[in-house]
């Protein structure tokens, strides 16, 4: 098991170093993610990895692991909240309002990019 927490980790330096070193906008754990995506796949594509499901590995173990104490990550992040309330007193209602406007454009859009392909995609008179 430790060597798939060391796996894991690698793959997010590595991508720490990428994303700080290139200086690319996406977060060094993102890439990371890719790069272990990555691997998974060209193990499996050139024979390394056995048909099984991948929550039979010891990769699948730890990560199954990893997200059941998922939530005491999140202390951290509830502490900070507590500690800058005041700050969410202040701007909360532009938050509050800022996040709602930005969830329906997100979903307005998705659901017009949607339809859109879904018409591109489909026969003439077939819906």
């Amino acid at each position: 098991m430790i060597e798939t927490f060391a796996l894991l980790l690698l793959c997010q330096l590595a991508g720490e170093v990428l994303s700080h070193g290139f200086g690319l906008p996406m977060p060094g754990p993102v890439i990371g993610l890719l790069i272990l995506f990555a691997g998974l796949v060209i193990a499996q594509n050139f024979g390394k990895a056995s048909a099984v499901s991948i929550n039979d590995t010891a990769l699948g173990r730890a990560t199954q692991g990893l997200l059941q104490h998922l939530s005491l990550l999140f202390v951290p992040a509830g502490v900070g909240v507590i500690d800058h309330l005041h700050l969410l007193q202040t701007y909360g209602p532009v938050l509050f309002l800022a996040l709602f406007v930005s969830t329906a454009l997100s979903l307005a859009v998705t659901a017009l990019t949607f339809t859109a392909v879904k018409s591109w995609r489909s026969p003439r008179g077939v819906s």
